[in-house]
């Protein structure tokens, strides 16, 4: 059994099953000049989101509307989104989500999150940040989300025999490559794939170079472009 793994740039993933059910994470390609595709492209089942900063959100209203798509986020941003007359589900921290096709578990990440009303001078608390275990089409597959390192990292790793791993390596906002290096041997994953870098120019990294170093410890890693898939 396979399932397609397409990454959209930044921070943004889409998994499709083989039966053509499908989730993304994280969409943001309207303000992203790397992104290939446009929120119309998008076709999907359901949209998780790790938190509410605006390179993670912007496309999920559009891209819910378009599909009749639940958002999947935690409560206080979900609750936000609701008031949007978007369909949300709410959950937080350690729950789970059935969507049917695949099982979403929001796990702890360390960062900030919240919804900067500019024209207001204004930010409304976008509850906390997390990522996702997800298990879809007998694999499972951790989106890290926005963090710095932290030690219960292997603790997730020890609990979840992890297929595919995504991780911010674009240091500034989130963990830079160094402690996404050892993010990696904590998760343990099969394969790591680097996020969040290069979409604007206090995040560029050498992706590739990254891969290196993972590799000198064993561990894999591949670099996909906005826009590739990758069969799993």
């Amino acid at each position: 059994m396979e399932m397609k793994i397409t990454y959209h740039g930044h921070s943004c993933v889409q998994l499709t099953t083989e039966a053509g059910k499908s989730l993304v994470i994280d969409p943001f390609l309207r303000g992203n000049e790397l992104a290939v595709a446009k929120p119309e492209d998008i076709q999907v089942d359901a949209i998780l989101l790790t938190h509410a900063h605006m390179d993670h959100i912007l496309d999920a209203e559009p891209i819910s509307k378009a599909n009749n798509a639940p958002i999947v986020a935690n409560v206080e941003l979900a609750t936000y989104l609701s008031w949007k007359e978007l369909q949300t589900i709410g959950m937080n921290l350690g729950g789970t989500v059935d969507l049917g096709f695949a099982k979403a578990k929001m796990v702890q990440a360390f960062h900030s999150s919240g919804i900067t009303l500019a024209d207001e001078q204004r930010i409304i608390y976008g509850g906390m940040p997390g990522g996702y275990v997800v298990h879809i089409d007998g694999k499972t597959i951790l989106h890290a989300g926005d963090t710095a390192l932290f030690g219960d990292m292997k603790l997730i790793g020890d609990r979840h025999d992890i297929d595919v791993a995504f991780i911010p390596i674009g240091d500034h906002f989130t963990m830079g490559p160094d402690d996404a290096l050892q993010a990696a041997e904590w998760y343990g994953a099969k394969l790591v794939i680097p996020v969040h870098y290069n979409s604007f120019p206090v995040i560029r990294q050498d992706a590739q170079h990254y891969v290196s170093q993972l590799e000198t410890k064993g561990l894999a890693g591949k670099v996909l472009q906005p826009g590739e898939s990758l069969d799993i």
